[in-house]
């Protein structure tokens, strides 16, 4: 009984555990990082420098995320975006989907269905980038300026909900930072809180590794 004991305590520790990781800071350098997309194409941040760039969580299966790809919301504030010279960097950093050959291959045809074209698209199943920037929700936005420094991070817009309805009187926080960046102003609202669907970071693994019989 009490190593039963010990054991749920050693999941529920690990399971509440804060995530220990450096986290970008808005109004700090951006930090770097690179990775290689669906297509099998390195991307590093530094090769976008001198540009706009817009980071975005995704997960397919959110219900937050789908009210804003099936209403074309997501889609249409990437083309603006695209439009104006910035890039845009899909990533989906849950653990459940590490390295998934299907997932490589399922990911740009959901979002192609979905008329989303970003500049690139990620497998962050180990979590690097996501933990760097602190991303903990799908979605999760960030935008980066040109001289490479954190502008916005929170939520695409201002209603934390899955009704689609509510898209019309919302205020769309990204578009609203670029715009203000481009026009060389400061951003007025450069944090708010992301809302969505939780990032699986693998916490498992940790418990798989403490639960392991011993030699």
């Amino acid at each position: 009984m009490k190593n039963l004991i010990a054991t749920a305590a050693v999941l529920m520790a690990v399971a509440t555990t804060p995530i220990a990781h450096a986290q970008a800071i808005v109004g700090q350098p951006a930090p770097a990082f690179q990775a290689t997309d669906v297509s099998g194409k390195p991307v590093r941040l530094a090769d976008f420098a001198g540009k706009h760039v817009v980071l975005e969580w995704f997960n397919p299966g959110c219900p937050f995320v789908q009210k804003h790809y099936n209403s074309g919301n997501m889609p249409a504030t990437q083309k603006v975006a695209l439009s104006k010279g910035a890039v845009w960097i899909s990533i989906n950093s849950d653990a459940r989907e590490p390295g998934d050959k299907k997932a490589a291959s399922t990911f740009p045809n959901w979002l192609k269905q979905k008329s989303a074209s970003p500049t690139a698209v990620l497998l962050d199943g180990g979590g690097t980038i996501g933990k760097t920037y602190g991303a903990r929700a799908t979605p999760h936005m960030f935008v980066i300026d040109p001289q490479g420094k954190l502008v916005y991070a929170g939520a695409i817009d201002s209603k934390p909900s899955t009704n689609p309805d509510d898209i019309k009187t919302a205020t769309n926080y990204v578009s609203q930072a670029l715009n203000e960046s481009i026009a060389g102003k400061a951003v007025s609202k450069p944090i708010s809180q992301a809302y969505g669907c939780s990032i699986h970071y693998g916490w498992g693994d940790a418990v798989k590794k403490l639960l392991k019989p011993a030699g």
